[in-house]
């Protein structure tokens, strides 16, 4: 594939044919309802005033008010943007959740910008973003973004509109309408259906050795939550090394240790790895959560794991997918697996508009149960139609937008 829009469109098609999705509604999900490019004028600290490109896609809105996330990074391209919206919206009805698919972002360097400059930008951002709201289109965070970001989106929302509004933004402090659970969402999801697909293959827990590629946010709630339901983490990489010990790590040393160092590298509890290996290294369980295209057509067949559990977006290219199935190794799709973000996010607006908060406990209760729904479903589909997993995924989303769509007499 020559860039992800490519490979959201594949994945699209493949499962309008196996769904045999009419060809209105296929043309329309192919394409999003709205997609605005608009610049950002920023004040810098010289003195200079510097223009910055940004982006803001919404895929379809049959389901309800677009959102998620707004990505800052220097590559930034229209495709990326698009394309994360359509898997937006695929996620948001693997996981039943009302809304449609939104993807927002900014070409630029966050590193490069001092915290005015980043301030103002963010700012600017949501400022010149239209249209927006609580029931229209819910910008999130995503790479180059966080909580203070948001901070700083909904007060100028709010300053702008004259009204407070928690639910206009996701992601954002529980001090200002957060949601508690939002930073072990995606992890505490991403380890619910990996004991799920564990618990159908028969793979037991203190047996089963897993291996996780990427250990920020996702990656090491993931190994947090798992090594408490028992399952051995045994390896585990970063962007600037990897660590292995057989007889499963520490997983709370190891987080001790990145806290103080900033990486896994060096953790006595283990030995060095080699960290472009890490996925080939054998195990039960292999967690990819760090970015996109890692197992491709050159490696897929060095995999030796049982069961891929994908926390990154779309870590397994096409290609890699059909030689995995042939290799009998079951794959546990990216809109199933790493929902919980997205979940938690429709949680806090939930929060957010009846101003009636929820306890952690609560939080990850009601998670559980949803991706766990999501994950039953998927696999129904899947089985009704002798397709992959992800296939059965994304025509369980598909179905649910499509009859949004005809009910609504769009088609």
């Amino acid at each position: 594939m020559k860039n992800v829009w490519e490979e959201a469109l594949f994945n699209l098609s493949k499962a309008a044919e196996a769904m045999d999705l009419e060809p209105e509604i296929l043309e329309r999900l192919s394409v999003p309802m709205r997609f605005t490019e608009f610049t950002i004028p920023v004040r810098m600290d010289n003195g200079a005033r510097k223009l910055f490109l940004a982006f803001r896609s919404c895929h379809q809105d049959a389901t309800g008010p677009t959102k998620d996330g707004t990505r800052v990074r220097s590559g930034l391209t229209p495709e990326e943007i698009k394309a994360l919206s359509l898997f937006m919206s695929i996620k948001h009805g693997v996981a039943g959740i009302p809304a449609g698919g939104g993807k927002g972002g900014i070409r630029a360097d966050p590193s490069a910008l001092s915290e005015g400059e980043y301030e103002r930008l963010i700012r600017g951002f949501i400022r010149r973003l239209n249209p927006k709201g609580a029931f229209t289109d819910i910008p999130g965070a995503d790479i180059g973004t966080g909580k203070q970001a948001m901070a700083w989106m909904l007060d100028e929302y709010e300053q702008m509109t004259g009204m407070h509004c928690p639910a206009a933004i996701n992601d954002k402090p529980a001090e200002l309408g957060g949601s508690l659970g939002g930073f072990e969402a995606t992890g505490w999801g991403v380890a619910a259906c990996t004991g799920k697909a564990a618990e159908e293959m028969n793979l037991e827990p203190g047996r089963t050795p897993v291996v996780i590629q990427g250990f920020g946010q996702v990656g090491s709630v993931a190994a947090k939550k798992l090594s408490s339901m028992g399952f051995p983490v045994t390896a585990v990489s970063d962007i600037a090394g990897a660590v292995e010990n057989p007889g499963g790590l520490d997983i709370g040393g190891l987080a001790a240790h990145v806290e103080r160092t900033g990486s896994v590298a060096g953790f006595p509890g283990g030995r060095n790895a080699d960290k472009g290996r890490i996925l080939e290294i054998p195990c039960g369980i292999l967690i990819p959560a760090a970015v996109q295209d890692v197992i491709t057509a050159e490696n897929a067949l060095r995999i030796q794991a049982k069961v891929i559990v994908e926390a990154a977006n779309a870590p397994v290219s096409p290609e890699a997918d059909d030689m995995l199935a042939s290799a009998g190794i079951r794959v546990i799709p990216d809109v199933v697996a790493n929902s919980g973000g997205a979940i938690v996010c429709d949680f806090e607006r939930i929060q957010g508009l009846s101003n009636d908060y929820w306890s952690l406990d609560k939080v990850e209760e009601r998670l559980n149960g949803r991706i766990l729904t999501a994950y039953r479903e998927a696999a129904e589909r899947a089985a009704e139609r002798k397709v992959s997993m992800r296939r059965g995924a994304w025509i369980n989303a598909m179905g649910k937008i499509r009859a949004a769509m005809l009910l609504r007499g769009w088609c």
